[in-house]
């Protein structure tokens, strides 16, 4: 059985061999106890996803003295945020998946096609804000309140206008099932707007 820091490195991978995030960025989290569990900033352009639990980024959930390391991920405030105000969350994944991105670009909604994501609805946006900061932060905050039950049955996906995906869930392996899912049906989108067409 992998240990966090090994699932969180092994997800990573798996992550960039199926295009469910980039070189550019994204960033992956869990929860254990009081510690949060982070890759490190430039996981994707430096390390290009092939991460060792030595290279995370280990600290405690509920203060900032983790955001002084020079590891901090550059989205890493919106992870403490949510595990912060959401207590049945233990894991935050942050992606730029190959399908999504044309809707962030457009700031387009996707709604649900297939029967695995109908229990997301239509996933939607969070308000606009800089990269990297504490008011993207509490804008991804703002838009998963209310959703509580969703992230403990699997988990609560948020898009970020203009920049990636955001995930917020009560297990690791079910958030990570969530990108994928999401990612899948965006694509079913696009390919039958082809095949409507064709």
């Amino acid at each position: 059985m992998m240990s966090i820091a090994e699932k969180i490195c092994d997800a990573g991978r798996l992550m960039f061999d199926r295009r469910l995030t980039d070189l550019a960025g994204g960033n992956i989290s869990a929860r254990h106890g009081d510690d949060i569990y982070m890759s490190p900033t430039f996981a994707g352009q430096k390390y290009h996803w092939d991460l060792n639990p030595d290279q995370l980024l280990i600290g405690k959930w509920a203060d900032d003295e983790v955001s002084r390391s020079p590891l901090f991920s550059r989205e890493g405030w919106s992870h403490l945020y949510i595990y912060r105000n959401f207590p049945d969350v233990h894991a935050v994944i942050h992606a730029h998946p190959m399908n999504v991105m044309p809707f962030t670009a457009i700031c387009r909604s996707i709604e649900p096609l297939l029967e695995g994501t109908q229990k997301f609805g239509t996933i939607g946006y969070c308000e606009a804000a800089p990269g990297h900061t504490k008011e993207l932060a509490e804008k991804v905050l703002e838009a998963m309140r209310g959703n509580e039950e969703l992230m403990r049955k699997q988990a609560m996906p948020i898009l970020i206008p203009y920049h990636g995906i955001i995930l917020a869930g009560h297990d690791f392996d079910k958030t990570l099932d969530a990108l994928e899912r999401v990612d899948q049906n965006a694509y079913c989108i696009l390919a039958g707007r082809l095949l409507r067409t064709g």
